[in-house]
């Protein structure tokens, strides 16, 4: 960015921020608030929203998220250590480790810290609604139209899809000299591909939207004679399950050739930058916030947190980010993969090496630990206020917002509630709370399975948002800002509030 803009921007925000300053004494009625001694973020909230903007458009997909922490975590001073490797002399230091590109855990040991402390952790998912590239997505040119075989990611392909423009990314496999490593590609900012409507006037015909038939994106035109491929070409292992055309692109993206591309896992995405709006700039609206927004604040809570304190002390911070969640987690990526339980069984048996004593050890861990589920929350829409319960109607730019559920498609207790309340207090922040009407469906989220699998108490909380789900969503301007406040308050003070109440 240019320097003299920056200057500008930054100015802005700051003017922004000093007009519209978070209203916490007069938030809604059906939120919690204090003015206690606050955990301060170290910029102005609303500077975090064009930050994550910027974020949200270079990392379009999961590879780009967490190559994008990746890079992050190690200026910030966290050291990468593989599954691959020997964690045996672990010491207490900051630390982050990656599962196939697409999960992440980082993680703060403080030199005191003993299983009996147990943890403090945030996790999140990070996969959001996209369409990838089916194995084989070559399609039958249609009178000169080339059309590009994807299947839906979580539900997507239908209208939300239609008329965007769609750029194509990934990860890619590349053999070289024998030896295979992984690339990332993004086309941003050229989109590749647009799934056009059918204009009403052809009459039933413009109303279906089959995602088989209907949703196919269109991704070049070429009335002529197609150029035939090399040999070289014709000897790479993906050449004939997708298009000549589509090879050479994203070969020529990677500056490799054609023959030296194994295999790759690539989506077709909305490539329109995020933007701030409404007439006093109270809303942000970007692509894929549902969830890259809470996994985003999350991490820069980690980095924020004052970790010269926590290098001192006797916790053990955590953020753990996850694939999959939209479709039920149950990979070695996703939530039920275990990448929490691996990062914590490895600290516990690096600060305390008697392996006999391992699995009490751990069990002592998580009966203490303390660990929120971070996930976007239904926004109140003000078009359709009757699917609302009273009381339960996240606001913009308000705070975070707790989910409950009767059914345990959360695990939101009362402890947990009262817990949050009490952090969000000493930090000023004010709660809101969500939960679904009883003639609606309930959404999940990966609380209850990580708190199956670990005993440890957990509570689902988040962002508020509009039009989840869609292609491109909507939430307050400084609930980011707001959101990761809240996260650093969190790693401040959740120990330290879990000792007063007792065996609960």
């Amino acid at each position: 960015m240019n320097k003299d803009i920056s200057l500008v921007l930054k100015d802005l925000l700051q003017a922004i921020e000093n007009t519209q300053a978070p209203q916490v004494a007069s938030a809604p009625t059906n939120a919690t608030t204090s003015s206690a001694n606050a955990v301060s973020t170290s910029k102005p909230i609303l500077a975090y929203s064009q930050e994550y903007i910027d974020f949200t458009y270079t990392s379009p997909t999961i590879y780009h998220v967490v190559a994008h922490f990746k890079k992050q975590l190690g200026d910030a001073g966290f050291s990468y250590v593989s599954e691959q490797e020997d964690w045996s002399k672990l010491s207490a230091g900051k630390y982050f480790t990656i599962r196939n590109g697409s999960a992440l855990a980082a993680f703060v040991v403080g030199k005191n810290w003993k299983p009996a402390n147990g943890i403090g952790a945030i996790v999140s998912h990070i996969d959001s609604l996209t369409a990838k590239l089916k194995p084989a997505s070559v399609k039958q040119s249609v009178e000169g139209y080339e059309l590009l075989g994807v299947a839906p990611y979580a539900g997507t392909l239908g209208w939300l899809w239609y008329d965007r423009d769609l750029g194509l990314g990934g990860k890619v496999l590349v053999k070289q000299d024998g030896k295979v490593t992984a690339k990332l590609v993004d086309s941003t900012p050229h989109p590749i591909a647009h799934i056009p409507t059918l204009a009403p006037h052809f009459g039933e015909p413009s109303q279906s939207s089959n995602r088989e038939t209907n949703s196919v994106p269109v991704v070049g035109y070429s009335a002529g004679k197609q150029e035939e491929a090399t040999d070289e070409e014709k000897s790479a292992p993906l050449y004939g399950k997708h298009s000549l055309t589509l090879l050479r692109y994203v070969a020529n993206k990677l500056g490799v050739k054609v023959s030296e591309i194994l295999q790759w896992d690539l989506e077709i995405y909305d490539i329109q930058k995020g933007t701030i709006g409404g007439l006093n700039d109270e809303f942000l609206y970007a692509p894929r916030i549902d969830d890259r927004i809470c996994s985003w604040a999350g991490i820069q809570a980690l980095i924020e947190a004052e970790h010269d304190d926590l290098l001192a002390s006797d916790s053990f911070s955590v953020v753990g980010l996850f694939d999959h969640e939209e479709i039920s987690s149950l990979t070695r990526t996703g939530i039920k993969g275990g990448l929490v339980e691996l990062v914590v069984s490895r600290v516990v048996q690096a600060v305390h090496p008697d392996k006999a004593n391992i699995e009490e050890e751990l069990r002592l861990t998580y009966a203490n630990s303390f660990i929120v589920s971070a996930d976007v929350i239904h926004a109140f829409h003000p078009n359709y206020a009757s699917v609302y319960l009273e009381g339960h109607k996240p606001l913009p730019n308000t705070g975070i917002s707790i989910t409950l559920d009767a059914n345990g498609h959360m695990a939101t207790d009362a402890v947990g509630v009262a817990l949050v309340e009490e952090i969000a207090r000493k930090n000023g922040d004010a709660v809101q709370y969500f939960q679904i009407r009883n003639d609606s469906r309930s959404g999940g989220t990966i609380g209850p399975s990580i708190s199956s699998q670990t005993g440890a108490r957990t509570i689902d909380l988040g962002i508020p948002q509009l039009s989840m789900h869609s292609i491109r969503a909507t939430t307050g301007s400084k609930d980011v800002g707001l959101g990761l406040k809240f996260f650093k308050g969190f790693f401040a003070d959740w120990q330290s509030t879990y000792k007063n109440f007792n065996d609960l």
